[in-house]
């Protein structure tokens, strides 16, 4: 599995965090965010995440800044993204089994470093669901 990841100058510390935990299950990640603690713009490290999600270089993406909003904003931009904003297991489990999320954004600023490699596994494992939501998910890039 190839996963790409990007953050903002709020996501680094739990950027690194997940790229330790990704690598020690033999995932390989590219890096797109910033890998200090000035100030950025979080889109600049969103855009190259989303156009490898889309173009499918990779299978899925991950992106972190202060409160999601922004980069999930960023991300759902793009036509063949569902960019899930998550701050629970549970929320997660649902971006999944329910929307087929492809890149999982997460608040570093309101989650734990706990709950945030939880999520992240709960991401990389938790299967979509198909059937009526592959209805639903197939409608959203039909916007006119």
């Amino acid at each position: 599995m190839k996963i790409a990841i990007g953050n903002d100058h709020a996501g680094t510390e739990y950027k690194f965090q997940i790229l330790a935990y990704l690598e020690s299950k033999g995932i390989e990640v590219i890096n797109y965010g910033t890998d200090s603690k000035d100030s950025v713009d979080y889109p600049d490290f969103v855009h190259p995440v989303a156009k490898d999600v889309e173009n499918k270089s990779v299978q899925l993406g991950i992106l972190l800044c202060g409160s999601a909003n922004g980069v999930a904003m960023t991300a759902n931009k793009y036509q063949n993204i569902r960019a899930g904003l998550c701050w629970t297991t549970e929320i997660v489990e649902l971006v999944r089994q329910h929307n087929n999320a492809n890149i999982l954004c997460i608040p570093a600023r309101y989650t734990s470093e706990a709950e945030t490699l939880l999520m992240v596994d709960t991401f990389l494992n938790t299967p979509f669901e198909g059937g009526r939501h592959k209805k639903r998910v197939d409608k959203i890039p039909n916007c006119q």
